[in-house]
């Protein structure tokens, strides 16, 4: 028979909500850098905090995300023409030759190879870094006027050789990295809400 104890114990528990659904992108600051909502994707232990100004119809993202064991590249795309892969725009931060970071624009139009180009829309103040094992993506997009929603696909890789990205690992999880990203509602796939990002911290000094 269970115990009197342990079913009390239980039942506060269930009181509360699992720490596997509390959104931990909460945590998470940049120097000289806030936006208005961050979401915890649903796959890869990726996050993305966001900014949708509508005035100009533009996008402020910071991407975060650890690259695959022995891997050298994370990535986050919109794809303006479908919900996949193939036709994904995508912004991508890889470790070079020399060990150094760069941030790139690749234009994804086949599953065997990505070709580094221009994308279809309007990219500004791209940049990345890389802090404790993360990499980050921080970049401004355009968006079409009015916009609700994006598509968005999302990845971690394999390795780079000759400074060029090689495939992604192909498990459920980075083959189904992939979902719409909602610019004016707190609903996103995977059943993430968007939160508020956290408040920058206070400066010192006058």
């Amino acid at each position: 028979m269970t115990s009197l104890p342990l079913l009390l114990s239980l039942s506060l528990l269930s009181l509360f909500p699992s720490p596997a659904i509390c959104l931990t992108c909460t945590s998470q600051k940049f120097p000289h850098k806030v936006y208005a909502n961050c979401i915890d994707l649903p796959r890869l232990g990726a996050y993305l905090h966001y900014t949708y100004n509508a005035s100009n119809s533009s996008l402020a993202i910071a991407y975060l995300a650890a690259p695959a064991p022995f891997g050298a590249w994370v990535s986050w795309a919109i794809n303006p023409v479908g919900t996949g892969m193939i036709g994904a725009q995508a912004l991508v931060a890889l470790k070079l030759n020399n060990g150094s970071l760069a941030a790139k624009t690749y234009n994804c139009s086949s599953y065997i190879a990505i070709t580094e180009s221009k994308l279809s829309f309007e990219v500004w103040d791209l940049s990345a870094d890389q802090v404790n094992g993360t990499m980050r993506i921080f970049a401004s997009v355009k968006v079409p006027k009015n916009a609700t929603s994006v598509n968005q696909v999302w990845n971690v890789g394999g390795s780079v050789i000759g400074n060029q990205p090689q495939v992604h690992p192909l498990a459920p999880a980075n083959r189904e990295s992939k979902g719409k990203l909602m610019l004016v509602s707190s609903q996103n796939d995977g059943g993430m809400g968007a939160a508020p990002a956290p408040a920058p911290a206070p400066r010192s000094g006058g």
